[in-house]
């Protein structure tokens, strides 16, 4: 089905640091941006705790998806312009498809919470499924914009974030191993954060960009502006997505947001502890198939708020996780190996002696990434892979073309660390009772590894 949208009378026209210029020519985009949902994104970050590694990274998720809209409006331009469908069946871009597309790139982060995946993984919602509530429910501003191009299509734009519509074209642009999520986010956390590494060649990736029956390829002429993407992806994980000062804030606000939890879930005789706006998160009340508003109403600004007043609260630990997370007192960290993994408890017991709550002031992360996929067909949730089209019009995947990316497909790339408040590193104490407890701790780490003391070969117990 068709869907008419008015036309603005003039193009609108947004200055972008990234994109240079992000151009509206349609009503409903202006609609959907001007809506209460998808202004709350400008006081989410896009990076979560990362501008505490990267000072520059403060762009947030609204940016984020206005750049996102514009990629897919670049590639539906290139498209219709080049690759017009001339019968239903030929396998080419049907411009019909515009409007699903470029509601569904503007609003496929609109889900996202406060400080987004550690809420996520502390509190257990699932942004992509609240994405998909907001665009559907009744009540939303986003939903009743939406319903002005017709009643389904609102249900049309959900089942592109679910992967679930039937133009694979639409999907593939905004959910794929190069589609224009992956490539915003790219360049604008590179520009952010000032880290060169996620720039690639945009403008010769949508060149060469091409619609077939089942989906988006690449002009073979294009592999190399392709590798490059890749690399960029690769160096971007290793240098800034996984970089270890950011992990550790992200695990003091998992843990200050769990001490929180545990507070209310079980509250100290006397303790008076009432986050109202976290409450039905707390209390585990909260149902986005009943009321988005409780999420709605939360942003990383809210929650440094109450962060702010529970440093002045009586009970230690949510106390002194608030103070490290607002004033920037990470965790130390050191890698381990499977070799090294069972000497973690030793450490664990060690901070726990020295007087630190384990459960709060200790943690392992694995943070790991494939930097591309080869397509896997038992892997129902695996993006799209990479296809080449030669000039037969036949396909390659794209690790059978490119050496280059041969030899990182399949390797994950990350590391796995073991984390420790920094006062377990004291070269000596007030107390001079923990400082063999601090020279003991030290014996297993060199070297930003965690190794086995000389002295023993033994396991610790």
């Amino acid at each position: 089905m068709a869907y008419s949208a008015e036309k603005l009378n003039q193009e609108k026209v947004i200055r972008d640091p990234v994109h240079s210029h992000i151009y509206i020519q349609d009503q409903i985009i202006m609609d959907l941006i001007n809506t209460k949902e998808f202004q709350r994104l400008r006081r989410i970050h896009q990076l979560g705790t990362t501008s505490y590694t990267f000072p520059g990274a403060e762009h947030t998720r609204f940016t984020h998806s206005l750049g996102v809209y514009e990629i897919v409006r670049r590639i539906c331009d290139h498209f219709q312009r080049n690759y017009p469908s001339q019968t239903p069946t030929d396998g080419l871009w049907d411009d019909n498809e515009r409007l699903v597309a470029e509601c569904a790139g503007l609003l496929h982060d609109i889900g996202h919470g406060a400080y987004s995946h550690t809420f996520e993984h502390i509190f257990h919602t699932d942004h992509e499924l609240i994405t998909q509530k907001i665009i559907t429910s009744p009540e939303t501003e986003v939903n009743q914009k939406l319903r002005q191009l017709g009643p389904d299509f609102p249900a049309k734009v959900a089942n592109v974030i679910n992967k679930t519509y039937p133009n694979q074209q639409v999907i593939q642009m905004i959910s794929s191993q190069c589609d224009a999520d992956r490539m915003d986010y790219l360049l604008r956390d590179s520009y952010f954060t000032g880290a060169q590494y996620g720039n690639f060649d945009l403008d010769r990736i949508l060149q060469v960009m091409r619609p077939y029956r089942h989906g988006i390829c690449f002009k073979m002429s294009g592999l190399h502006a392709v590798e490059y993407y890749i690399v960029s992806r690769y160096q971007m994980y290793l240098q800034v997505y996984f970089h270890r000062t950011s992990r550790s804030m992200e695990i003091i606000l998992a843990n200050l947001l769990k001490r929180a939890y545990e507070l209310v879930q079980n509250p100290p005789a006397g303790f008076k502890f009432e986050p109202t706006l976290l409450l039905p998160f707390l209390t585990e009340q909260f149902d986005p198939n009943q009321d988005l508003n409780p999420y709605l109403q939360l942003d990383d600004g809210v929650l440094n708020t109450y962060f702010s007043t529970w440093q002045e609260l009586p009970d230690k630990i949510l106390a002194d996780l608030a103070s490290r997370f607002l004033n920037r007192r990470p965790f130390k960290s050191v890698q381990f190996k499977q070799a090294t993994k069972p000497l973690i408890p030793k450490l664990v017991s060690l901070i726990n002696q020295a007087g630190f709550n384990p459960n709060y002031y200790a943690a392992t992360d694995n943070s790991y990434n494939q930097p591309y996929d080869v397509y896997q067909p038992q892997n129902q949730q695996q993006n799209a892979p990479i296809e080449l089209m030669q000039k037969d019009g036949s396909l390659l995947e794209l690790s059978q073309t490119s050496l280059l990316v041969r030899t990182m497909t399949g390797r994950d790339l990350g590391d796995s660390r073991f984390f420790f408040p920094k006062e377990m590193l004291r070269t000596h104490s007030d107390l001079e009772l923990f400082q063999p407890v601090y020279d003991n701790f030290q014996q297993y780490l060199k070297n930003d590894q965690i190794i086995r003391p000389k002295e023993s070969n033994n396991e610790p117990n």
